[in-house]
């Protein structure tokens, strides 16, 4: 579950199976996303669609240098899941600028009110952004990166096939999904070692 350099496509090679890989990776990300309400999106990452993200980084950008190379790993693959943990983007969204502004105000602190259940533990809660402060003194980001790390009993229970429940318990925004689709805690299951 790792992405290394070695392992990256060549510019040439991915441009010719970008196409196909792109549809795989859609369908794929189908399967790990979940609303928690009408707003908020998580995507939880994988080595898939990480690689897709440095993939196309790296194609958009023209990056083909060492370095360049290096430094996309760097930002990236922190967000791959480690086998005892799941790691999400978590996107809030509002199609009116205006009204995304005022709710990003409303919504202050969110990020830290997320929580996964495995069934019959206690919540994990998630950690936010630890790569850089996403939130400042009036607002909320719309973009925030999490992890939620499963203690040994939460990854076995998982495994054997218990439910999974996630929400939000903020004052401005409270969501429950108990339990997750059967597909998408499947999808997650497979993150675990």
């Amino acid at each position: 579950m790792t992405l290394t350099r070695e392992s990256l496509w060549t510019l040439e090679h991915y441009a010719k199976v970008r196409k196909d890989f792109r549809t795989e990776v859609i369908a794929h990300k189908r399967l790990r996303s979940l609303a928690l309400g009408e707003h908020v999106t998580l995507l939880f990452e994988d080595e898939m669609t990480i690689r897709y993200q440095v993939q196309e980084m790296l194609r958009i950008e023209k990056i083909f240098e060492e370095d360049g190379i290096r430094d996309e790993l760097e930002a990236y693959t922190p967000l791959i899941p480690d086998g005892r943990n799941f790691k999400a983007t978590m996107m809030i969204e509002y199609s009116d600028p205006d009204v995304r502004a005022a709710e990003l105000r409303k919504l202050k602190g969110i990020e830290d009110r997320v929580w996964l259940q495995v069934e019959g533990r206690e919540k994990v809660w998630a950690i936010a952004d630890e790569d850089l402060e996403r939130e400042n003194d009036e607002k909320t980001s719309a973009v925030h990166f999490m992890r939620f790390e499963l203690d040994k009993d939460m990854a076995e229970a998982l495994k054997y096939g218990v439910a999974l429940a996630a929400g939000i318990s903020h004052p401005e925004y409270t969501v429950k999904v108990d339990p997750v689709a059967a597909e998408f805690r499947n999808a997650l299951v497979k993150d675990l070692k």
